[in-house]
């Protein structure tokens, strides 16, 4: 990023998040992405550029363009990544715009995440590449295998417990209950997450994200367009990223992730520290991932952050609001770009009963393990 940017997020689109949508991942794409230019007051014509990222399914950057109306781009990429390439692909899109090689770039994920393909489930054979060929047979295969192990090593090291990743679900759910676009809105107690089945211990099932159909989109575009633009504009102010070459397998600290880098690296990028954080979009595919970023990027001191959760310091009048539109694990795993989505509704003012007063800064992170990367986003231009 330069440091000057000059590009803002400027629309911002979805699709209604189902559980059957009925519909393909291209169609879903199209509609979030029309609602990302309407947002900005910006004819399809201006678009230069289209990116995503997909595991599973999704559809492709120049058959969305097509369907806008597009038949030329400057650029188009689409990332074969999960939910650590999120930040990235943003970051990247503005990177296409303040280097001047568009001025229009869009951002989205479509996906039937559960009435399509599925993680998890496994059609014929089972053939694993790579060196996950070695984790395999030991019965690591999928995220919740990995992470649960790793929260399993948190506890043993610094003595959290069910009970501490029973807050962070607990208080992100009561984030969601207001929010008409979260799939689940039931407020849980203790009890109820106790009392929920395993998934693989330490994971319950309120540990983990709710799968969902649906798409979401953001608009970037250069500061050029922003005269015919009809919405507030969005700032990125930094970014990092750290994606480890040594993978799960070989990993020396389960207890911290790809953000024990990716955390110093934003905060002496953007001369901000945690405290000047309004809005925490943490990536959320289960709640030990939150566990361990809020600590990695310095909220909170290690094995303390069920306590963070417990006495009211990660929601309204605390010291930050963490996903007030009840992340991932409870709005539903959009694979993490509904985060920037809620992080612009949030800077923007536009959140209704669930708005932060006077938000003006918002941290929003992606991935889990060793492959993650954080952007900071501010309503006001550097």
């Amino acid at each position: 990023m330069s440091d000057q940017p000059r590009s803002a997020i400027v629309g911002i689109g979805r699709t209604a998040y189902t559980r059957n949508s009925g519909r393909t991942p291209l169609a879903m794409a199209v509609e979030a992405a029309r609602a990302a230019f309407d947002d900005a007051g910006l004819p399809t014509s201006v678009l230069d550029g289209v990116t995503c990222f997909h595991t599973m399914d999704s559809a492709f950057p120049m058959d969305v363009a097509l369907a806008l109306g597009t038949t030329e781009l400057e650029f188009s990429n689409a990332m074969y990544a999960g939910g650590n390439s999120v930040a990235e692909v943003v970051r990247t899109a503005a990177a296409m715009v303040d280097t001047g090689i568009c001025k229009a770039v869009l951002v989205y994920r479509s996906l039937n995440g559960r009435s399509g393909a599925r993680y998890g489930t496994v059609a014929g054979p089972i053939e694993v590449p790579g060196e996950m060929q070695f984790s395999a047979p030991h019965g690591y295969m999928l995220p919740p295998q990995w992470i649960a192990m790793w929260a399993s090593r948190h506890q043993a090291v610094y003595g959290s417990t069910c009970e501490d990743l029973g807050q962070i679900a607990i208080t992100q759910r009561g984030h969601a209950v207001p929010n008409e676009h979260a799939i689940s809105r039931t407020p849980i107690t203790m009890d109820d997450y106790l009392a929920g089945r395993w998934v693989n211990e330490p994971f319950r099932v309120f540990d983990c994200a709710y799968e969902v159909d649906g798409a979401v989109a953001l608009l970037i575009v250069s500061t050029d367009l922003l005269p015919d633009v009809k919405s507030e504009p969005v700032w990125m102010l930094g970014s990092s990223n750290s994606q480890s070459g040594v993978g799960w397998v070989q990993w020396d600290d389960p207890t911290s992730m790809y953000s024990r880098s990716a955390g110093p690296k934003i905060w002496q990028r953007t001369g901000l520290k945690p405290s000047d954080i309004d809005v925490a979009c943490m990536y959320d595919c289960f709640t030990y991932t939150v566990m361990a970023t809020m600590e990695d990027f310095g909220f909170c001191e290690k094995g303390q952050v069920g306590e963070y959760f417990a006495s009211g310091r990660a929601t309204y009048g605390g010291d930050v609001v963490v996903n007030p539109h009840g992340g991932l694990l409870s709005e539903g795993y959009v694979h993490g770009l509904n985060h920037h989505y809620e992080a612009v509704l949030q800077l923007r003012g536009q959140a209704g009963v669930r708005q932060v007063p006077d938000a003006k800064l918002a941290l929003v992170t992606a991935g889990a393990g060793p492959y993650g990367g954080a952007n900071v986003l501010g309503k006001d231009k550097p």
